[in-house]
């Protein structure tokens, strides 16, 4: 009698296990759709912070070769990465394999990264010419004409009347714009004295952008008034990022600064008096810390209330891409070639991989991948296997 209970139960036990255990068939498989980067630098206040981490063991998933470089930067949404090229073209390439999904011929290079926005893609190019095209099938849905080339991403705010979303873009006639997304009509359009670089930074409330003549300018989403400017000392190559009422951004003469909107004035200034060098990239700003990229060959920490330094991690060449912060890790390209990973935490290297040709574009980050373009004309997608 004991025997038989013993024996029924070494049966009984295997099938408790094994019913316990999580239907493989139930487990939640990876959805493409739900990565989403949809604009440079991530949001509207172009903070450059991922919403979540990136694994360890990171892996090339798949690269896709364009008809010459790249210098924007992808962006991700709708299981799709959207970018431009110099080859004059917009792509959308399948998110899972890099497959071309469709191109655009704007006829002109493109440096400007493009905006993902309500199923349409908003992009610039160096002829002036800015496209709103439809995401899903490439077709032009309406354009516009500035004076002169756009060289950086546009950005966009909803409509503080609600009806809808208002684009913002920046050209070299000197001029920001405002148009209406939906139609590409001309809300406002606000003049600065010199050429206007980067991307237009936006809380909702305030666009936020700086350019060659050397100003930060703060204007009202709503009539593009303007609301003040700061003297920043030197032209402003790239981005400002935005966190709360303060601006920070790097420029041309070896300084990373941080401005409070609302004193219209600097709050600090960091520079590197060892190797000194320009400010070409866009910061990232993090709870404790920003972080920008320079041209000494170096990515650079410091704290985000005091501006005193935290880290320097070298590289081989410029670094002009702009970096993203991750979790506690740190993503940016450099001109060496070379994409890497860094602990936010103390700069020591955990990972690089070598493209071989400069990375001026900056990285895309969601759902544990990283994607960008390169020199080489490649957009490279790095990541586990799913």
């Amino acid at each position: 009698m004991k025997k038989t209970k013993f024996l029924a139960w070494l049966l009984i036990v295997p099938l408790f296990f094994f019913s316990c255990k999580e239907n493989p068939a139930e487990e939640s498989e990876f959805n493409w759709d739900d990565v989403s980067w949809p604009i440079f630098r991530g949001d509207p206040e172009l903070s450059g912070v991922a919403k979540d981490g990136i694994p360890e063991n990171l892996t090339l998933l798949w690269s896709f070769q364009t008809e010459s470089w790249i210098i924007g930067s992808p962006v991700l949404g709708l299981g799709r990465v959207y970018s431009g090229s110099s080859d004059g073209k917009v792509y959308a390439l399948n998110l899972s394999d890099g497959e071309k999904i469709w191109e655009f011929d704007t006829q002109d290079d493109i440096e400007a990264s493009p905006i993902l926005l309500e199923g349409a893609v908003y992009v610039g190019n160096l002829s002036g010419d800015f496209f709103c095209l439809d995401a899903e099938t490439g077709q032009v849905r309406w354009e516009f004409k500035c004076d002169n080339s756009i060289y950086g991403s546009a950005n966009w705010a909803a409509d503080l009347q609600g009806q809808g979303y208002w684009i913002l873009v920046g050209s070299y006639d000197n001029r920001l714009y405002s148009l209406k997304a939906d139609t590409g009509e001309l809300n406002w359009a606000y003049e600065t004295d010199n050429y206007i670089n980067g991307a237009p930074a936006t809380d909702g409330q305030q666009v936020v952008f700086g350019g060659c003549d050397e100003l930060l300018h703060i204007l009202s989403v709503a009539d593009g008034t303007k609301i003040g400017e700061v003297w920043a000392g030197s032209y402003i190559p790239g981005s400002a990022a935005l966190a709360g009422d303060k601006a920070y951004l790097g420029h041309y003469d070896n300084k990373l600064i941080c401005i409070d909107r609302k004193q219209g004035k600097i709050d600090w200034e960091y520079e590197d008096t060892e190797n000194p060098d320009a400010f070409f990239s866009s910061p990232a700003v993090g709870k404790d810390r920003v972080l920008i990229g320079s041209r000494n060959d170096s990515l650079h920490c410091v704290d985000r209330k005091t501006g005193q330094r935290l880290w320097v991690f070298p590289t081989r060449d410029d670094v002009d891409s702009s970096p993203v912060i991750a979790g506690e890790k740190v993503v940016v390209g450099s001109l060496d070639g070379r994409l890497y990973v860094v602990d936010l935490n103390n700069g020591k290297e955990l990972w690089s991989y070598e493209i071989g040709a400069p990375l001026f574009s900056c990285p895309a980050v969601d759902g544990g991948l990283i994607v960008i373009g390169s020199d080489d004309g490649r957009i490279y997608a790095f990541g586990e296997k799913k």
